[in-house]
């Protein structure tokens, strides 16, 4: 597998060599001023205004350094054809491809950092380039795209279900369900008072995904356990306001069903986590989250007083912070 991946890294350093080789003075240029030369002539519709690609890249310095590369990322990306805002985004050059065509663009870094100077790196001087190698992969009308995307996430959700569902009878796991889809197995009961919304409670956690593999935690024993590179990191119960969207929402859910000094294994679905996005290199999309927590402490806050004979309607809610605040 390797060496596969090397050859293929090989290749695509020898076509990016070959392709500045054939820098002549040939260079067509856009109107925002980028140069470009298409090196293929394939037959097929161009890519139009709405369509969806998807296409391979290497992004180069006028001295070859690579500075990024979807082969060795091992996934191309995708873009939306739009209106030109910029010309760092190739949407100039994107309409001019088609299918398995490869081209060369060069972006001027006097205009990409035009306004900002204080911003360029010493590898992009006055007068260079930031340089693209690009191949389209496919070429698809939005709503092809977004049909193919959701049957790819009708997939993975299905494997998801099946994985925790695996999970679970391996591990002989008899965990409570909630109507959200959390499970969760009380490991160590408590008496103490449970927390509200707007209460501050301390958690002791450790995270893994279902493969066994750790990754965060609060305790120092727990992170040397698994390996964890978290230089800088104060090991001690992190503290949460709940209800404020502050934790994934499994999270928020979770520890209102716990009692101070409990601790508990919750088994948190994607939908309650991280979703169809992931997060890092080590949360997977559609992944499900395990974590052994300690409610440690709950600290009192500000509760708004329930209205005699008024029930609140549900409202959606939509969570985009990170499992916990950044720690240094």
């Amino acid at each position: 597998m390797k060496r596969t991946i090397y050859f293929t890294l090989a290749l695509v350093t020898l076509f990016t060599i070959s392709v500045k080789a054939q820098q002549a003075t040939d260079l067509k240029k856009t109107a925002n001023g980028a140069l470009y030369k298409i090196f293929t002539n394939n037959t097929g519709p161009k890519a139009k205004q709405n369509d969806v690609i998807t296409f391979n890249f290497t992004q180069t310095t006028d001295k070859d350094s690579l500075l990024f590369s979807t082969y060795k990322s091992g996934k191309p990306v995708q873009a939306q054809v739009q209106a030109s805002q910029n010309v760092g985004d190739l949407m100039e050059v994107f309409p001019l491809l088609t299918v398995k065509d490869s081209a060369l663009v060069k972006v001027p870094t006097d205009s990409v950092f035009k306004g900002h100077e204080e911003a360029r790196p010493p590898f992009f001087p006055k007068g260079s380039y930031l340089t693209f190698v690009i191949k389209i992969e496919k070429i698809q009308s939005l709503n092809e795209a977004i049909q193919e995307h959701n049957a790819e996430g009708q997939k993975l959700k299905d494997k998801e279900l099946t994985e925790a569902a695996k999970y679970l009878a391996d591990n002989k796991i008899n965990a409570i369900s909630t109507g959200s889809g959390l499970r969760y197995l009380i490991t160590k009961p408590s008496i103490k008072r449970k927390p509200l919304a707007g209460d501050t409670v301390l958690v002791n956690y450790t995270g893994r995904i279902l493969n066994g593999k750790v990754f965060d935690s609060s305790i120092a024993s727990e992170a040397k356990s698994a390996g964890l590179d978290q230089p800088g990191r104060e090991y001690k119960p992190i503290s949460v306001v709940l209800g404020q969207q502050q934790v994934i929402p499994g999270w928020d859910e979770g520890l209102l069903l716990l009692n101070e000094g409990s601790k508990a294994k919750l088994i948190i679905p994607s939908s309650l986590a991280y979703g169809d996005k992931g997060a890092g290199q080590d949360i997977p999309p559609y992944c499900t989250l395990i974590f052994d927590v300690e409610l440690v402490q709950v600290k009192p806050g500000k509760h708004a007083p329930a209205k005699a004979g008024v029930v609140s309607p549900a409202k959606k809610r939509v969570y985009k912070k990170p499992l916990t605040k950044k720690t240094n």
